[in-house]
């Protein structure tokens, strides 16, 4: 393990702020898009059952800001839109994930390559035994690199699949809210 992290030499500190990172996005997104705290059940329900000018509804929620919306007289398009906006902020943090999920591997590649750079000196090829080694230890950044991008990007898609099904959580409360203003 010690060899693994000598190896990684400079770009290790880039490379664990990457993972750090991106471990604390997907921690605070997966707590953030809980269904009970985007669209609660009871909402949903009492809506769909035609309540929804006698819910109380609190703006904690994405689904009780909407309710508030209608309430206030939002409609069509309007209320729409407002639902949109609210979407949006669910994927708060999405594109930093995402620019990890891009940036780890490379980032590996460089110290594999500036590694590789190092290994060759000005005089001709080193013995063996020193070139099997360094390439050994060049690759190691290469390998951190995408040991923190694949977990990132599963969890990238775990997130966006979850706002998916938000999303249509969402436009099930649209739908309702629009069917009780006729």
């Amino acid at each position: 393990m010690n060899t693994l992290i000598e190896g990684a030499g400079l770009f290790l500190w880039p490379l664990g702020f990457c993972s750090i990172l991106v471990v604390f996005l997907i921690s605070e997104r997966a707590i953030a898009l809980i269904s009970s705290r985007v669209v609660p059940a009871y909402l949903l329900q009492a809506v769909r059952k035609g309540e929804a000018r006698s819910i109380k509804a609190g703006n904690q929620t994405l689904a009780g800001r909407v309710i508030i919306f209608w309430q206030e007289g939002a409609r069509g398009e309007v209320l729409k839109s407002f639902a949109r906006s609210e979407l949006i902020k669910l994927q708060r943090g999405f594109f930093i994930i995402d620019s990890v999920v891009a940036a780890a591997p490379l980032l590996g590649l460089l110290g594999t390559v500036a590694g590789l750079a190092t290994l060759f000196p000005e005089q001709g090829l080193p013995d063996s035994q020193t070139l099997t080694r360094g390439v050994g230890l060049a690759l190691s950044t290469t390998m951190i690199g995408l040991c923190i991008a694949i977990p990132a990007l599963v969890g990238s898609n775990w997130l966006s699949r979850r706002v998916e099904i938000l999303s249509s959580q969402v436009d099930v409360l649209v739908e309702s809210l629009e069917q009780q203003s006729k």
